[in-house]
């Protein structure tokens, strides 16, 4: 199965559909305040790049790399679609923002997620591609419903 993984503009209405389903189910397994999800219409920040993936045309999932700066990019909107859960979708999207930060030249990703259960496959994924735990960064501060993680792209 041939995963297509683009720079995204956003003017898909199904991508809009699916992140507007990220945010509700992120509120629906976190508390408000540890919901760090962007709206789609914060996705068009000028220091985000944002991708989707198809299989046969249709929006399996999608993913975003925000300009931190000149040496860290965060992973932001890491989102597959119900019909296309556990087949590569996220893996794809995921390599294709580690490869770009690698083209800017970031030493390193970081990102922020949920540490409940339901993120359990989402966590399993970047623990197996190399990421690790560290602690808050950027504007994040500590908090008991999220797992910040690091992945090293240079020494």
């Amino acid at each position: 199965m041939y995963i297509a993984v683009q720079k995204d503009d956003l003017s898909d209405g199904t991508v809009v559909e699916l992140l507007a389903q990220h945010l509700k189910e992120m509120q629906q397994h976190s508390p408000p305040e540890s919901v760090h999800a962007l709206k789609p219409e914060e996705l068009v920040d000028p220091k985000i790049t944002f991708w989707s993936a198809k299989i046969n045309g249709v929006l399996a999932g999608c993913g975003a790399l925000k300009e931190v700066s000149s040496t860290l990019g965060e992973i932001k909107s890491m989102k597959t679609s119900q019909s296309f859960l556990r087949k590569g979708v996220a893996k794809a999207v995921l390599q294709e923002i580690i490869n770009e930060a690698r083209r800017r030249g970031y030493s390193e990703v970081k990102l922020e997620t949920g540490n409940r259960l339901n993120f359990a496959p989402a966590i399993a994924l970047y623990y197996q591609n190399g990421f690790k735990s560290c602690g808050p960064f950027s504007n994040y501060r500590e908090d008991p419903h999220s797992l910040f993680l690091t992945k090293k792209l240079r020494l």
